[in-house]
Order: C-alpha cells, then structure tokens, then sequence
C-alpha cells in the first residue's frame, strides 16, 4: 500500500460494521473473551434472526450461551412508532385523553389536552348570607374561552383513554397524569363526566357547596353524567357517554385537591364541545 493510500485509509471515516453469524463465530473462536464479542454484538445493531438449528450450530462452533443470549436481545423487534391520531386503539399513543371522530378522509384521533382551572367563583353568596347558612353557596371551577378546541357531532362520541401502563417504555420516569395528590391515574372510573356552563368569555364547573350543615368537595351527584368504559388492552380504555350529550359544553374532570376555592384551583378539565 502507497503511502497516500494508508493516509486516505486512516483519515476516512469508520463505517459501522453488520455483523452476521460467522462474524460472530469467528470472534469467539478467536478467544477475545465474551464481554467483549457481547459489546460488539450490541454496538452493531445487527438483528439476527436465530433458528433453533442456527442456534444449535452457533453453541457447536464454540460460541457460549451469553453470546446467543445477546444476538437474540438484538433481535427483539423496535418498538412500533407512537401515533398521535392513529383511529387503532391498539397502535402506541402517548399518554392522554382522545376523541375518536370522522372527518372527510375517514376516523381519526384528536388528543384533548387538559385545561387548567385559572379561575375559582362562588355562587348563591346573597342567597346564603340572607339565609344564614341554610341555602348553599357553591364553588365552582372556572377555564377560559366559552367554548372548546376540539368538537364533535357525534351525539354520543367515543373517547380513548390512554394510560402510562399501555406504553410503560415511554412513560417510565415521568407520568403523564401526575397532578396534585394523584400521583397515578388507571382507569376511567377516577374521571367525572360533566357539563360546563358558559359565562362571559369562560365556563364553569360546580366543584363543591357549602352551607350550615357542612361543606362538599368534588362534583355534585346531580352534575354528574353517567359513562361506560370497557377496557381494549392494558393502560387503553375506551369511553362513551350512557346517553346522547345535548350540544353544549363538557369536560372530563380530576384532580380536585382540597376543599373550597382552593381545591377549585386544583381541578383539570379535558374539555370538549358538541
């Protein structure tokens, strides 16, 4: 080799090397020790799709069990890619709440993004204090715009609820639905389907009362709106609503932390219009 040709040969770039199976047999019987045949195996990012008599072979030729253990964990296939409007519940979605719809181009999912209480009001203070106490006062949450981003004119939608638990990889370290004292959401069942009423440039949810007699938190009985849910896989819920839902505004409602004004502030709403 001339001289030029080692210079070019040392300053050209190292390409990354494809191993196959008797590159791998090579190697171990060279002896360099399986750490380090181990190391190159995962350093290639070849798939080595092993049968069981190319797996018998490999352990003929001297190659060790922790070797075939490697080639075989390269093989695992990549995990599929996350969808953010994918209408197949079972394809990988980050974590959150979808409503299913249909547009033009057929079904699809919309992520509803979770509104942040920026308001806590009372209501029926006149009737209260004239009262003394005998008629409630309400707390109610307040999220701004009268009207929400993503809509449906389905009388009867079809939500997905999409946990960490259906995609543990991605959510490992940092929960999507951590929010006040809820350090870990599951199930639909910890959601509460309610309507939202407009007010000048917002909308608001009654999220507790008080009167002589004691104070409540969280949504009243009579605001509720009855859902089914069925589970599709693990950490994947689908949701739909018992009954058809008037046009109106609405909202899955958590994390209600805490009493009064301040458990209001608390609330998160996944608001949606019909």
């Amino acid at each position: 080799m001339t001289v030029a040709a080692m210079a070019l040969a040392i300053a050209a770039p190292a390409f990354a090397e494809t191993l196959t199976v008797d590159s791998v047999i090579a190697l171990s019987e060279a002896g360099i020790g399986d750490e380090a045949v181990i190391a190159k195996i995962k350093s290639s990012g070849t798939h080595f799709d092993l049968t069981t008599d190319q797996m018998l072979m490999l352990k003929s030729k001297g190659v060790s069990g922790p070797v075939i253990a490697a080639m075989l964990s390269n093989s695992a296939a990549a995990a599929p890619a996350m969808s953010m409007d994918s209408p197949d519940p079972l394809v990988p979605h980050p974590a959150g709440v979808y409503l299913l719809s249909s547009t033009g181009a057929g079904r699809k999912m919309q992520r509803i993004d979770p509104t942040i209480t920026n308001q806590a009001k009372t209501g029926g203070i006149i009737g209260y204090a004239f009262t003394g106490g005998i008629a409630s006062m309400s707390i109610k949450a307040a999220i701004q715009n009268e009207a929400a981003r993503v809509r449906t004119q389905a009388g009867r939608p079809s939500f997905y609820f999409f946990f960490d638990e259906s995609n543990p990889d991605a959510a490992r370290g940092n929960t999507a639905w951590a929010a006040g004292t809820t350090a870990t959401v599951s199930s639909p069942s910890e959601f509460t389907l309610i309507r939202l009423t407009k007010k000048d440039g917002r909308r608001e949810a009654r999220v507790g009362s008080t009167n002589i007699g004691g104070t409540k938190t969280g949504v009243m009985d009579k605001d509720r709106l009855v859902f089914d849910y069925e589970m599709v896989r693990p950490g994947v819920f689908r949701v739909t609503p018992t009954q058809e839902l008037a046009a109106g505004e609405y909202g899955f409602i958590y994390s209600i932390s805490g009493g009064g004004s301040a458990g209001a502030m608390t609330a998160r709403i996944f608001d949606f219009g019909v």
